[in-house]
């Protein structure tokens, strides 16, 4: 399901939103402050964010400069009541890919981000978050605590085979033949607790990274 972040302080506004969005089959998420939709987003990534321009506390385009600086690609929409000029130019400058000017039409929103997420493909699948973990993965990149952190291809593997089965133990079977053996690489059971080891001391012993003793591996997001 096409997930969509909504950053709005108006309650009626963002109910009417997201009720019609939910009609058309998408998940919307509301956060009514700028600092929750930054929380939310360091956790995980929608298909596209609904930006209001004016909020409690700040302007729009400064959190569209703060998602740039992180996602590219996340396709974003500003919704604001001004019909000002020199407003929509900054958040282009911003990196802001469209607008619509309130009051609108919800079929023309909807429209506005069927275009949107037609251009930019599922930009969503390109990341994947647990704790203070991230992968990119166009970029093979893995992030802790927002920093890049330099791993083996090995190391990569295993990570992101356990944060795609993420709230689930992955048995040290299925890693060690997922991993290894798919590469043609025929290595005994010590090898995959040598990887996790060192994997775990450059994530800096993760809480969210379990060890589910004699069966395998899980990653849960800590509450």
């Amino acid at each position: 399901m096409t997930e969509i972040y909504y950053i709005e302080d108006d309650e009626n506004i963002a109910m009417a939103v997201k009720e019609y969005l939910n009609r058309k089959g998408y998940a919307v998420s509301i956060f009514g402050t700028l600092e929750s939709g930054k929380e939310a987003l360091e956790h995980h990534i929608p298909s596209i964010a609904l930006i209001d321009w004016n909020m409690p506390d700040g302007e729009g385009n400064g959190f569209c400069r703060w998602i740039r600086e992180r996602w590219k690609e996340l396709p974003v929409i500003f919704l604001t009541v001004r019909d000002d000029t020199r407003d929509i130019i900054s958040g282009f400058a911003y990196g802001a890919d469209d607008y619509v000017t309130k009051p609108f039409d919800l079929e023309i929103l909807h429209s506005r981000i069927c275009a949107l997420l037609r251009r930019a493909g599922n930009m969503q699948s390109q990341y994947l978050f647990c704790g203070s973990i991230s992968i990119d993965k166009n970029k093979t990149a893995v992030f802790c605590d927002k920093k890049e952190i330099t791993v083996s291809q090995t190391e990569y593997q295993l990570l992101q085979l356990l944060m795609e089965n993420k709230g689930k133990t992955v048995t040290r079977e299925r890693l060690l033949t997922e991993i290894w053996d798919n590469n043609g690489n025929y290595v005994n059971d010590n090898t995959l607790t040598v990887t996790m080891k060192r994997l775990r001391e450059k994530l800096h012993h993760p809480s969210c990274l379990k060890t589910i003793r004699s069966f395998g591996y899980r990653m849960e997001d800590e509450i």
